[in-house]
């Protein structure tokens, strides 16, 4: 069993509490040059003009990155309808990539289109995480044109509004199911959901926030040390996932009912009539 380690922390923010980006171009490690440099020429050869900007999030422009561990994860802003694309190309070259670069996990191509992530009025994920997580590496920087964030409800919101459909969704994935590469995927996946959910759920009192799964686990204990090592062990899961689906058929059962009861009696104080994204205020 993986040892869990104290990695990761909180986002830092200013007097006011808005979120700082501290993603940087500078911050990228030289060992993942080479494969970032294949994925900006692949955007530009596939996507022509309709490409406007590329992106990376994560650890790697934040320079916490792990050789080998951790993934290359890109977003492009294109000027077309993202379902009116060609993106035949992608899974084969995302596996080509990994199969060429042992320095990344895995690497990631995305789109959106610009109107969208430009539409503000409203939280959503995207622009969120490109004003705060991201940094531009190609095309026109469209960061500065986006809204501050703060830790506040609007945030927790987006991470608890759909957890019931989440968790019954990894159910319903789980159940019959012998492909282990999926079942591995979806422990993986369904579990940052319920550690990141858990963090959500203390927000608004905190006002802090994280994407880092260890910092995340060890403020929601403090809030809750009865249910410490359940969230340790949906943790363990997340980066350590397991193939037994009677083990965590059970595990959502339990805890994700439990935290999904919580859930709900946060959205009924701050959020009753269950708006899918909240106004920015």
């Amino acid at each position: 069993m993986t040892e869990i380690k104290n990695i990761g922390g909180f986002c830092d923010t200013d007097d006011t509490g808005y979120i700082i980006n501290t993603a940087c171009t500078r911050k990228i490690s030289p060992a993942f040059h080479q494969v970032l440099n294949e994925m900006i020429q692949y955007y530009r050869m596939q996507l022509g003009k309709n490409l406007h900007s590329i992106y990376v999030r994560g650890s790697v422009p934040h320079g916490q990155a792990i050789y080998s561990v951790s993934d290359l994860d890109t977003l492009a802003i294109v000027n077309e309808e993202v379902d009116s694309m060609d993106l035949q190309w992608v899974e084969g070259i995302e596996q080509k990539i990994n199969e060429k670069f042992p320095c990344i996990n895995g690497v990631e191509f995305s789109f959106y289109l610009m109107e969208d992530v430009l539409e503000t009025s409203t939280f959503s994920i995207i622009p969120f995480m490109l004003k705060t997580h991201s940094v531009c590496v190609y095309g026109e920087d469209l960061i500065s044109l986006l809204p501050s964030y703060r830790a506040d409800k609007t945030l927790a919101n987006h991470h608890l509004i759909n957890l019931k459909n989440q968790v019954d969704q990894a159910k319903k994935d789980l159940d019959d199911n012998y492909d282990t590469e999926d079942i591995l995927d979806c422990c993986s996946w369904i579990m940052k959901i319920i550690v990141r959910a858990g963090l959500t759920l203390v927000m608004v009192e905190e006002k802090r926030y994280t994407r880092d799964l260890y910092p995340a686990y060890k403020l929601f204990s403090q809030y809750y040390p009865e249910k410490e090592p359940e969230m340790k062990l949906a943790l363990q899961y997340a980066i350590e996932p397991i193939t037994d689906t009677e083990e965590l058929l059970h595990f959502l059962e339990q805890t994700g009912t439990w935290i999904i009861t919580e859930a709900e009696e946060w959205l009924e104080i701050y959020n009753p009539y269950r708006v899918s994204e909240m106004e920015l205020r």
